[in-house]
């Protein structure tokens, strides 16, 4: 910790000389005093989505409410005096370039009166020769101060200042950074020219940077990576521009530049919604903006850089990866989509508020999503977060247009609404061409009922504490193809968010696939279609509207036999808000969790932590063909507050292979982009795309042409 009777004279150390933790000088850093025994636990989201969402704020969330526990404030403290020369101890600072104040609106006398201390720090160091201000203001603050108390729960109450209950959405509440216990830098008064590249690289994690006082002319566009900031003073510096990327610093509350050379205001820095103090007093800014600024104050402003900044340039599209080369014509291919569209009532500006509003809307956003199922053209569409209204009066009608059919189930809330309130409510949908494929079978799993009505759950208390709150659901269909005669199951499954309900999204997972098995087993006993129940007698798409002519339709093929369940083809989609260090991702992946995995230990669920929680299937999770490849994907959930993969296409491996994967989006248009929703992608989620091909069964055999007893009940 930098103290106030440190030694001058440092400016040899900068800059990434060796000193300190990872490089970084000691005298650079500041709390560290009250921050001692404060411990970082590594959970990630899903162990600990639209979070609150998913491991952006892991370094602070734990280090900001130290810091606020301790009595400080990010920023210049205002009710403590720095150090002055006793020549100035009436406050009054000579060679002050504030100018008159002519407006003493609140806004604007908040941000003359930081100028002021920001002048003050300035000159105690140039003119008193005394770098490092805001550490040494810092050190003296700290003594005496007690150590912060770890608290294992501070993760799942705050994240960035607010309530974690953000609309259904996860968050980062702890990234994978060794143990911190200092989370801010001060370079301030050093004659800095230059920053060095390590500060963006390795220190993500601090929450305020000083930079204030020094010769820098510049700054570099790393400064994106640090995306944990609250506060950044670049005051008394030669800076004539921002960079655009520091609208990736979402968390930003204070963001100084005092006494520079900035005329503009990047529209980048509409992002930047936490912001509470914008400080640009000494720059020759532009008259509008610096009006808007005096009259109604940071976040006006800023709202006003988003909400009128041009459409930006669409990212590359993103690529087709080839998984398997010459695959035989004879086999079926089918191309599965799994996306978490984005419920219209958990898009507010509230959640979202660096989305600018016209992006986030309904009517653009719907539009914007149906025309990627038009562009990826898939055979089945497994969709999360469909509201009730909108499959109805949307996506329904205008998908039917395209062929395609389809089955919703809203989360079991339902049950409780009437009217409006039921169409609000989202849930899970499925739908799949209908020239292609007829649906057998249709189910929802209801998860806290199912567990209610276990005999060996009955009695469990964290079945009526943890899981029964939860109201997500899956849903399930059993389809043929109408020209093969393959059979299939597609699950498409939304798991509850929190963190700290790993235990209960791997008791959801486990009843799901509990339930599949059983009903698995059953549509191996399901009788064979007849040929004439399967012909198309008239196409979904009319050959006019550009619909294949029914002459052209192959013929129908007899229904495949499958002797055991496992032989049927099984997709396993959706939005599991679990990363793949989870008991979800395990129980999937191997097909058991033992009863003493730690996210079940401390839980009753029956047999479920009597015995393990294990299914039958032998599933590989689509997207795992890319791991350790330059095209593997890092997310399918990104917000500033978390980002990661907790989507996913799980298949069964020995009825299916993957031949093709929908890759990740643009690299380069990402470094400028703090979160999704936006103009260019309609969710926080983006689609996962797979297609397979159906393996030959050596044991296959088609069910001879014949009438089915009872007749037919195809949906």
């Amino acid at each position: 910790m930098y103290g106030p009777n440190h030694q001058q004279g440092h400016n040899s150390r900068l800059n990434g000389v060796p000193g300190g933790r990872g490089g970084m000088p000691p005298q650079m850093m500041y709390n560290f005093g009250q921050q001692q025994g404060l411990h970082q636990h590594h959970t990630h989201p899903q162990q600990q989505h639209h979070q609150n969402l998913q491991q952006d704020h892991a370094g602070h969330s734990g280090g900001s409410s130290a810091l606020n526990h301790s009595g400080f404030s990010s920023g210049i403290i205002s009710n403590v005096t720095p150090f002055t020369p006793s020549s100035h101890q009436n406050g009054n600072t000579p060679g002050s370039r504030a100018g008159p104040v002519q407006h003493t609106c609140e806004n604007w006398n908040e941000q003359l009166k930081s100028h002021k201390e920001s002048e003050r720090a300035h000159q105690t160091m140039t003119e008193q020769f005394q770098p490092h201000f805001f550490a040494r203001l810092r050190s003296n603050e700290n003594k005496g101060l007690m150590p912060a108390l770890s608290n294992s729960n501070a993760a799942e109450s705050s994240v960035d200042g607010d309530l974690e209950d953000r609309g259904n959405r996860p968050v980062n509440v702890d990234k994978a950074w060794d143990r911190q216990d200092w989370l801010n830098i001060d370079f301030s008064g050093q004659g800095l020219k230059n920053v060095s590249a390590m500060l963006f690289d390795h220190y993500a994690f601090i929450t305020e940077l000083y930079l204030a006082s020094n010769n820098l002319t510049s700054l570099p566009n790393t400064i994106g990576q640090l995306r944990s900031l609250r506060l950044l003073d670049l005051s008394h510096n030669q800076l004539s521009e921002l960079p655009a990327e520091l609208g990736m610093c979402t968390p930003l509350r204070q963001l100084l530049f005092y006494d520079n050379h900035i005329q503009d205001i990047p529209d980048e820095l509409g992002a930047l919604h936490f912001l509470e103090l914008l400080g640009v007093q000494g720059n020759p800014l532009r008259n509008d903006y610096k009006t808007k600024l005096i009259e109604d104050g940071t976040k006006e402003l800023i709202s006003h850089l988003k909400e009128n900044a041009p459409v930006p340039m669409p990212p590359n599209p993103r690529m087709p990866i080839t998984i398997q080369e010459d695959v035989g014509s004879d086999k079926e291919r089918i191309r599965v989509l799994s996306w978490n569209t984005l419920c219209d009532k958990y898009a507010t500006s509230t959640q979202y508020g660096y989305t600018p509003s016209s992006a986030l809307s309904w009517e653009y956003r719907r539009d914007s999503i149906l025309r990627e199922f038009l562009e990826r053209d898939p055979d089945v569409l497994c969709l999360q977060e469909t509201a009730m209204d909108a499959f109805e009066t949307f996506f329904a009608p205008e998908l039917s247009k395209r062929g395609y059919r389809g089955v919703f189930y809203p989360k079991t809330r339902v049950k409780h609404m009437t009217g409006k309130d039921q169409q609000a409510v989202d849930g899970c949908s499925i739908f799949f061409k209908s020239d292609k494929y007829i649906m057998l079978d249709k189910q929802l799993v209801d998860f806290r009922q199912t567990a209610i009505n276990r005999p060996d759950m009955k009695s469990a208390d964290d079945v009526f504490n943890r899981v029964m709150p939860k109201d997500t659901i899956a849903v399930y269909c059993f389809f043929e193809s109408r020209f093969t005669g393959n059979r299939f199951i597609v699950v498409n499954a939304h798991l509850c968010w929190e963190s700290y309900l790993a235990d209960v999204k791997a008791v959801q997972t486990g009843i799901l696939l509990e339930l599949v098995t059983k009903q698995s087993e059953r549509y191996t006993r399901r009788p064979p279609m007849t040929l004439e129940e399967k012909k198309i007698l008239r196409p979904s798409i009319p050959e006019d509207a550009g619909g294949i002519p029914l002459s052209e339709y192959p013929d129908p093929a007899p229904s495949q036999e499958y002797r055991n369940n496992t032989d049927i083809p099984l997709f396993v989609c959706g939005d599991y808000n679990s990363m793949a260090d989870s008991s979800v991702y395990e129980l999937l992946e191997k097909g058991r969790i033992p009863p003493d995995h730690p996210d079940l230990v401390g839980h009753s669920y029956g047999n479920f932590t009597r015995d393990g929680i294990e299914h039958p299937f032998s599933l590989r999770n689509s997207y795992a063909h890319l791991f350790g490849s330059q095209d593997e994907l890092s997310f399918t959930n990104y917000t500033p507050t978390f980002s990661g993969v907790i989507d996913y296409i799980w298949y069964t491996t020995n009825t299916l292979d993957v031949v093709e994967l929908l890759g990740p989006p643009d690299s380069e248009y990402l470094k400028k982009v703090p979160g999704f929703p936006n103009y260019h992608f309609p969710a926080d989620h983006i689609q996962i795309m797979g297609e397979f091909v159906f393996k030959s069964r050596k044991d296959k055999k088609a069910v001879e042409h014949q009438e089915r007893p009872g007749g037919s009940s195809r949906n």
